[in-house]
This record gives structure tokens, C-alpha cells and sequence, in this order.
């Protein structure tokens, strides 16, 4: 659906600017945004090799066994269902991490593995466990402590303080991440009820 949305706003876009006799708008916009976008993907790959290399660093040095072990009591309080030792935990934790980071790039294949190893978990293959769906309220809510990409963002389209926005996505993340797992909860409840019946 998206894409016909976006074929549409391209298509209604060249025929307005036909209409007002200015078509080479269209062709100078394209090339300077295509280099836009470019130039702007190098910016980032710079900060995002930084992230990763130290997400990887970080996992080399047991830092996310680590990590894994400090989290383990609000793991075990969202995904009960998950044994602590399994893979499944530490694609979690890895993907927690990712998102606490901002690197929701890093953090889509991390979630991506955590959902195989809870898939080989679940009872009923053809409906998503508790565990696919605490997951999934996470990743969508994605509490940030260090938003690395927008920062790179911010920093790539010249802002003069690109940090300034910590606080309010601290903020905001754990206010989305706290309402999405309240409503996990309450979803995940009335569900059991239901079935019981």
C-alpha cells in the first residue's frame, strides 16, 4: 500500500509541475536529492560503524553476558516463558541493547533472530507466543537512552547541538515503552480469560 501511496504523490507531483510549465524542476529536484541522499548515507555510515563496532566490542568482552545477567530480573518479569539459558534470551537482551543504543538499523536482524529462537520456543507454530508479542511491543516503543542515529541525523543536516534531544527521547521512549508493555499485559490477560471460558 505504501508504495502506491508513494507512486501517487511522485505522479500527481510531475503532473502539476507539466501543468505549470515547470518539468525541470522535477529532473534538478531528483539529481539533488538522489546526491542529498548520498552524501547524507555517508555521514552515517561513519557513526553507525562506531555503534556496531562497540556493540561488537562489547560482546567480544562478555559485556553482554554481562549485560544479559543486570537485565535478567526485568527479562524474567517480561518474558517468563523464556528459559533463562536459552538464545533466545541473549537475541533479547541484544536486542534491547541495540534500541537503548538508537541503532534501530542494528536492532531490526538482532529482533529478527530473537523471533526464530522464540518461534522454536512456541507451542502453537502458527500463532505468535506471549514472548513474539512483549518482543515485538519493545521493539516497536524502543526505550533509547543514546539515540545514535537521530543524533547522526541531526549532525549531518548541520544542527548546532544535535545531543539536544536526549533528554526528551529518554523521555518519551520510556513513557511509549511503559504504555506499550502496560498494554501487553492487560492484552495478554484478557486473552487468557477468554480462552479459559
Amino acid at each position: 500500500m505504501i508504495n502506491v501511496i508513494w507512486l501517487l504523490f511522485l505522479v500527481i507531483g510531475i503532473i502539476y509541475a507539466g501543468w505549470q510549465g515547470r518539468i525541470e524542476i522535477v529532473t534538478q529536484t531528483a539529481i539533488s536529492a538522489a546526491e542529498g541522499a548520498v552524501v547524507l548515507s555517508f555521514k552515517l555510515i561513519g557513526v553507525m560503524c562506531l555503534w556496531l563496532g562497540i556493540m561488537k566490542i562489547a560482546e567480544a568482552a562478555g559485556m553482554i553476558r554481562l549485560f544479559a545477567r543486570l537485565l535478567s530480573p526485568v527479562t524474567g518479569l517480561l518474558f517468563p516463558g523464556v528459559p533463562k539459558q536459552h538464545p533466545a534470551m541473549g537475541a533479547i537482551v541484544m536486542t534491547i541493547s541495540a534500541n537503548m543504543l538508537g541503532l534501530g538499523n542494528a536492532a531490526t536482524p538482532l529482533g529478527i533472530k530473537a523471533m526464530q529462537e522464540l518461534q522454536k520456543l512456541n507451542l502453537k507454530k502458527d500463532t505468535a507466543s506471549d514472548g513474539m508479542c512483549t518482543l515485538l511491543a519493545l521493539c516497536t516503543t524502543g526505550f533509547t537512552l543514546v539515540p545514535a542515529t537521530i543524533i547522526a541525523l541531526r549532525s549531518a543536516a548541520g544542527s548546532a547541538n544535535p545531543a539536544e534531544i536526549v533528554g526528551a527521547t529518554i523521555m518519551v521512549s520510556l513513557a511509549a515503552t511503559a504504555v506499550a508493555l502496560l498494554a501487553d499485559r492487560i492484552c495478554r490477560t484478557v486473552y487468557s480469560v477468554r480462552g479459559r471460558r
